[in-house]
């Protein structure tokens, strides 16, 4: 609910402060005083545009500042989540408009855009004014008033997680279809590609291992010729190395008690002796199996030229990589393979919970049915206490393809003058119109939807008498529940308030402004005897405003 508004510098108002009561607030004033600008500042911190034109004084900035108590309404606390704005029991929401032009916005001190501030605006306030089009005339508003009376909210919450589950496996099987097709397309290279691989048969570092025995084969020749070349004055000459190697030991051992030096180079000669002899039989027994194998060598290149011309293939450098990019392709054909399967399944699901939707979809259907023509009926009849008795309302519910709710597309359609020719409420019905209807309508609901505060400028155009008085039993009746604040010239009106508010304008200082104040049960008293006899109302007036209060 709204609990305070503050205006300072807009248009003719230099600074005002309303409280408002929490249920029935009239506003009532004489024409012109200034009760439509009341509702161009409250239509600031609802997020609508502005500019310096509004500034009373044009040195100094426009503050408009309103008081909400969010009373825990869902909607609103999960914006303020949404938002990242702290969450608190009262909201102070300020717009400022400063002489340069730039506009700023606030919610508890917290810069916002101006679509946020018209997004929890609209959560706050449903605010009816003179020739605009409402909530009333949006399909999605219509459609939640027959849910709301035929009591569909959770059924609807179920239906809409089937609905869901069933778009999300479309939407996967789409998806699954359009993978199959991709696949389909590349299925015949890739399984000539994978077969390539396949037929060579490679295992872990085989390329590499069968290029270095490649090198050794090719220069088996040289590498034998070299190894001789070296065993040969080793252990196969006239006078072999390792025999000259012996033969010095034996001489120096006749001496090595002679000198003290002489055993340490006797174990080295010892040491080379047996080095050299070691060396000699390794070399030999590698030459022994170093042989130039011609057929081998042709076996190994055409291998390798296999191998080489897969690596250009596929521009890689290892036999490892050949071997993951054949892995790579075996798992994706096997999916080729297992895609079928898993769509088939995809099918019989989204089939599944269509179904489902259709069942759940069509119980909502008869549940809506079932309340049109009470709703008509009720919405009709309030039409007529209201200064409509020629008006009526019909529910056109036409069954469509399966959407987000339901198989339903529901519009109000509306006859203002009983020509039988019922169109959509936007395109025949007056701004007074709509928003008696809008009354209407809220107070069938109030009980089933969580409605902000309801705001109604000049509802009363048109009526007066009984037709007035009866707009105030139903507003009086709807306060008991949803805050509503109402601008009105009509005294049957004022005298339903739980809170009555008076603007007036003031001369000083050569200029005119506008202001507002709180009607003691006094001045109420005398504010509708006025609206009923003018500025000196005589003693019927006065106690006819008595009754009125009282009614």
């Amino acid at each position: 609910m709204l609990q305070k508004l503050y205006i300072q510098n807009y248009v003719i108002i230099d600074e005002v402060s309303i409280q408002f009561s929490h249920k029935l607030n009239i506003i009532t004033g004489e024409t012109g005083a200034g009760k439509s600008i009341l509702m161009g500042a409250l239509n600031l911190i609802l997020g609508e545009r502005a500019d310096t034109a509004v500034l009373i004084n044009p040195e100094k900035k426009c503050i408009i500042e309103g008081v909400f108590l969010t009373e825990n309404r869902k909607a609103v606390t999960a914006f303020l989540k949404e938002s990242e704005l702290d969450i608190e029991p009262s909201l102070l929401i300020r717009r400022e408009i400063t002489p340069n032009g730039k506009s700023r916005a606030f919610i508890n001190d917290t810069p916002v855009s101006l679509l946020q501030l018209k997004t929890l605006g609209n959560l706050l306030v449903d605010l009816h004014q003179q020739f605009d089009t409402l909530d009333l005339a949006k399909a999605d508003f219509q459609r939640q008033v027959i849910d709301a009376l035929a009591k569909q909210g959770e059924p609807l919450k179920k239906y809409q997680s089937v609905y869901k589950a069933w778009k999300d496996a479309l939407q996967e099987l789409t998806a699954l279809q359009q993978q199959k097709t991709a696949f389909e397309k590349v299925a015949d290279y890739n399984q000539f590609l994978l077969d390539e691989l396949t037929a060579l048969q490679l295992v872990p570092n085989e390329l590499e291992n069968l290029d270095q025995e490649l090198k050794l084969l090719s220069n088996s020749e040289g590498i034998k010729a070299t190894l001789t070349g070296i065993v040969y004055p080793l252990i196969e000459s006239e006078q072999p190395m390792v025999q000259q190697l012996k033969q010095m030991l034996q001489q120096l051992q006749a001496y090595q008690s002679m000198h003290p030096d002489i055993p340490a180079i006797i174990e080295r000669l010892n040491a080379a002796h047996i080095e050299l002899k070691d060396i000699a039989t390794e070399i030999d027994h590698i030459n022994q199996h170093i042989l130039f194998d011609a057929e081998r060598i042709a076996e190994i290149e055409e291998r390798l030229a296999a191998g080489y011309k897969l690596l250009k293939k596929h521009n890689v450098q290892t036999t490892e990589a050949l071997l993951s990019i054949q892995q790579q392709l075996s798992k994706q054909l096997e999916k080729v393979l297992s895609i079928d399967d898993n769509i088939e399944q995809l099918i019989k699901k989204a089939a599944s919970l269509q179904q489902q939707a259709n069942e759940l979809a069509t119980s909502i259907s008869t549940e809506r049915h079932k309340q049109i023509q009470p709703f008509e009926q009720k919405v009709n009849k309030l039409l007529h206490q209201v200064g409509m008795p020629n008006a009526r309302i019909k529910v056109s519910m036409q069954t469509i393809n399966l959407w987000e709710y339901g198989l339903d597309n529901i519009e109000f359609l509306f006859d203002a003058n009983q020509t039988n020719r019922f169109e959509p409420i936007k395109k025949v019905a007056s701004g007074g119109e709509l928003s008696r209807l809008m009354l209407c309508i809220k107070s069938l609901i109030a009980q089933y939807i969580d409605l902000p505060t309801l705001i109604f400028d000049e509802i009363d155009t048109g009526i007066s008498g009984e037709a007035a008085k009866q707009v105030g039993i139903i507003m009086k009746n709807l306060s008991a529940n949803r805050q509503i604040i109402c601008i009105t010239h009509q005294p049957q009106m004022a005298g339903k308030a739980d809170a009555h508010f008076f603007v007036y304008k003031e001369n000083s200082n050569n200029t005119t402004k506008t202001n507002i104040r709180l009607l003691s049960r006094e001045e109420r008293v005398m504010a509708i005897a006025q609206m009923l006899g003018g500025e000196k109302p005589g003693a019927a007036a006065v106690e006819t405003a008595k009754e009125m209060m009282h009614s």
